[in-house]
């Protein structure tokens, strides 16, 4: 039987408490025995039980994730979140675990807990299989300050602008400061293609192609050289 670990999620943002709570809910062997908005409430949680790993944010107002690290047992290991990379040299100077950039994608979060599991548990523990990422359904990208849910079966195509992304969905248009590549790594390979390198596109979501265009949702959407015979391959063998 699986040993389960006890997992603390400390953070000032309800949605990004709200985001590591389904991440964690994905996953057996791992228990959310509390979730807090501030330091303050985490302590009272630590004082009382026993917690194997902490989900840290690390600017919160008041009492820092930073100071929070610095005052907690050592047995409970941490995992420090931010929107902030700035932060990443101080909490790996606190020997932490890992570090997670918001907003924080399922495949990410797995790499972090496996990491967890592989360098403080015995090693007959089993390692949470990277395949269990292929359940997840959504995303949180962060647009207008909040963090937004978006649905996989709910993306039309993702549009590259520089240094912002356009996600186009069946009923609106959401705007992040993201790469296309890194959105490309947290969607489904199953679901989703790369056809140029400003276009990602749903499959499911295609009407009509050629081999120099899609069209999605009366849309045409360019394939480009690069990428057109492995577009061009997927598509002629669905």
């Amino acid at each position: 039987m699986n040993k389960v670990y006890h997992c603390l999620i400390v953070d000032d943002e309800i949605t990004a408490r709200e985001i590591l709570e389904s991440h964690l809910s994905k996953i057996p062997t791992l228990l959310v025995s509390g979730s807090c908005k501030n330091a303050i409430e985490a302590f009272t949680i630590i004082n009382t039980t026993k917690i194997d790993l902490i989900f840290l944010d690390i600017n919160m107002p008041e009492i820092s994730g930073l100071s929070f690290a610095k005052s907690i047992n050592k047995n409970s290991k941490v995992i420090f979140t931010t929107a902030y990379r700035e932060y990443a040299v101080d909490g790996f100077n606190l020997q932490a675990v890992d570090y997670l950039l918001k907003p924080i994608s399922f495949d990410r979060f797995l790499q972090a807990v496996n990491k967890f599991i592989g360098e403080n548990i015995p090693i007959e523990t089993p390692i949470i299989p990277e395949s269990v990422a292929e359940e997840s359904e959504f995303i949180f990208v962060r647009s207008d300050r909040k963090m937004i849910k978006i649905d996989f079966d709910a993306i039309l195509h993702v549009e590259s602008l520089s240094d912002y992304i356009k996600i186009i969905t069946t009923d609106k248009m959401i705007v992040t400061r993201e790469t296309i590549s890194n959105i490309e790594a947290k969607l489904p390979k199953k679901k989703f293609i790369r056809i140029h390198r400003s276009f990602l596109i749903a499959i499911a979501k295609i009407d009509s192609f050629t081999n120099e265009y899609v069209e999605i949702n009366h849309k045409s959407l360019p394939i480009s050289r690069s990428y057109r015979k492995t577009v061009l391959e997927q598509l002629e063998n669905l």
